[in-house]
């Protein structure tokens, strides 16, 4: 079995003002290559702590992330954001798009790391846009979309460098039930393609659409289960 992540004992300390800030206490699990991963726990858990060391935006206080095999505590600051830029696709909970550029602008910004934007560039860009519905969108602005619009944005960059796997923080959180239907609709498709997805949520509707749910607990690996009837395979042999 080949794992997309494997994680090894992993824990992050804080030190705010004289105090000791315990945000993971030795986390250990592995991901395997097209899983879809839930990670659940209340505020203060330590999920969104998890999911920004996945996505090598923070370093750990200790333990080691291996993501496609590679040892991210053996890599310079150059060496992750290659990485994070090539490998890894992310979605945040706030969209953090580029207010002063268009909708095909903000999901050509990662391309930006790798150097020129070829004309096949702006093809495939068009086309990710146009696959999370944002026809007559590509030109608008971020304030001139609604927040479902803007997270379709932020799904269709996070896929442009083609990465092997989507780390999402609370995808869903800003956005009403229909559209939270549609933006994880469009997440067990790119799934069901081969996309690994770590997802973290407090929703319990949002994680039935996972295979397996992480739950963490004052920064521990409280309980990780399989998700025995998961609710999209249940809804296609309904169809």
């Amino acid at each position: 079995m080949k794992f997309a992540v494997q994680v090894e004992d992993l824990k992050k300390i804080y030190h705010l003002k004289g105090e000791t800030v315990y945000a993971l206490r030795g986390v250990t699990f592995n991901v395997p290559e097209g899983d879809y991963v839930a990670i659940m726990g209340t505020s203060g858990s330590g999920k969104s702590t998890l999911l920004n060391l996945l996505g090598c935006l923070d370093r750990p206080s200790h333990g080691s992330i291996l993501l496609g095999g590679s040892d991210t505590s053996k890599l310079s600051d150059d060496e992750l954001s290659y990485l994070r830029a090539s490998r890894v696709g992310i979605i945040f909970q706030a969209y953090n798009l580029i207010q002063q550029l268009t909708v095909l602008e903000n999901i050509e910004v990662p391309l930006y790391y790798r150097g020129k934007v070829s004309p096949e560039d702006r093809r495939r860009c068009k086309e990710l846009a146009l696959m999370v519905g944002l026809q007559g969108r590509l030109d608008h602005r971020p304030m001139q979309l609604s927040g479902g619009q803007q997270q379709r944005v932020a799904v269709a960059r996070s896929l442009i460098n083609n990465p092997d796997y989507i780390l999402a923080d609370e995808p869903t959180g800003n956005l009403d039930s229909k559209t939270t239907e549609e933006i994880l609709s469009l997440f067990e498709r790119l799934n069901n393609e081969g996309r690994t997805i770590i997802l973290v949520t407090h929703e319990d509707d949002v994680s039935e659409h996972a295979r397996r749910v992480m739950r963490l607990s004052d920064g521990e690996l409280a309980e990780d289960r399989l998700i025995v009837n998961r609710r999209s395979a249940l809804a296609t042999s309904a169809s």
